[in-house]
């Protein structure tokens, strides 16, 4: 196993592993760090490079990173996109070829936004878990009414302590605990001031005109039960990229099927990889 880190990764954490020709990137969610990808990655970086990284308000982050976080300047997902952009253009791992890019919830809907700012960069996109809106809207569906959001906002706010095992709860497989300590740890880890910052990008984005923009390749996954993101995201999504785009369902509960349900996760990278043989 080959791991590498370089450069303004470093400030990201971020590393290559494996050797395969292909590179995945593995991007996390709100709240969360690289290390919710374990249970695949090993599995993974058999056949690719895997590049792992943590976007910058995540608790992961050294105290004397943390200040490079800025709120302000995150107040959309454009920033994001932009340093994703420059990560993959730093590691140096475009020579071969385009990456295939694996985010989950907020950071899918940062590879599309990414994608069409600097489409050669990407081969695919999956999108685990993904929305441009959460907020229902006339004939759209998001899951939360402008009340559940702004009541989510004021509980970060208000007494980030007690929400964070909450939604924690609510987010990951009820049946699950180990993986509800995890991703409960992982919102510890944070910063409140940047986990209210970030919540409110997250929660009050609506990034619906950017999907017809979309060009590359995606599959959109999604658990056939998420409190966070109705099914009928992922539909809509569907109909509305302008690229080839399919629909994968995971029969399980949850917001973290990489948490909960690695073994199904990954058998469905392997078929939209081509790698329909490999067990796991």
């Amino acid at each position: 196993m080959v791991v590498l880190e370089i450069g303004f990764s470093k400030a990201m954490n971020a590393k290559v592993i494996g050797t395969g020709e292909e590179t995945i990137v593995l991007a996390h969610g709100y709240g969360g760090d690289q290390s919710v990808w374990d249970k695949i990655v090993p599995d993974l970086t058999k056949h690719f490079r895997v590049l792992v990284f943590d976007w910058k308000f995540s608790g992961a982050i050294k105290d004397d990173e943390e200040e490079q976080f800025e709120p302000e300047k995150y107040a959309s997902y454009d920033a994001f996109a932009d340093d994703l952009i420059y990560l993959l253009e730093e590691m140096d791992i475009l020579s071969s070829s385009p990456v295939v890019f694996a985010g989950h919830s907020m950071s899918g809907m940062i590879g599309c936004i990414a994608s069409i700012k600097r489409p050669e960069l990407f081969k695919r996109l999956i999108l685990i878990g993904a929305s441009p809106r959460y907020i229902n809207i006339d004939d759209y569906e998001g899951g939360f009414k402008k009340s559940d959001i702004d009541d989510i906002i004021s509980n970060i706010e208000s007494n980030f302590q007690n929400w964070a095992p909450a939604f924690a709860s609510l987010a990951v497989d009820a049946t699950d605990s180990e993986s509800i300590q995890k991703f409960t740890n992982c919102l510890f880890n944070m910063n409140p001031k940047y986990a209210l910052s970030v919540a409110k990008t997250v929660f009050y984005c609506d990034e619906r005109e950017i999907l017809d923009k979309v060009s590359t390749p995606c599959t959109i996954i999604q658990t056939t039960n998420d409190i966070v993101v109705p099914n009928s995201v992922a539909y809509y999504m569907q109909e509305k990229i302008k690229g080839k785009c399919t629909v994968e369902l995971i029969d399980t509960d949850g917001h973290f099927p990489h948490l909960t349900a690695p073994r199904q996760l990954f058998d469905v990278f392997t078929a939209v990889l081509g790698l329909s043989s490999i067990k796991i």
